[in-house]
């Protein structure tokens, strides 16, 4: 599966600020920033990008994908330290 087509269904189903797929072999890596998962704990922001994907991933086109949500705010702290 393409990292664009991964994008778009995120951010066509969810309210996200941006998103970004990047893959390497089989394992997708998965940044989302959204206002979105304002009050949710880490499993809840994990769920909701699942949500959206799960077609996917039980018909195994989709495995070994990793979840980073953010707020904006955590979003910005975050490019800071480990840009």
């Amino acid at each position: 599966m393409e990292c664009k087509e991964i994008e778009t269904i995120l951010l066509d189903a969810l309210s996200l600020e941006e998103v970004k797929v990047t893959q390497e072999g089989t394992h997708y890596k998965i940044v989302a920033v959204g206002e979105c998962f304002d009050g949710m704990g880490r499993v809840k922001q994990q769920q909701t990008i699942y949500g959206p994907l799960m077609a996917h991933i039980t018909s195994g086109e989709l495995h070994a994908i990793t979840i980073n949500a953010f707020m904006p705010t955590q979003w910005k702290r975050e490019k800071v330290f480990n840009m």
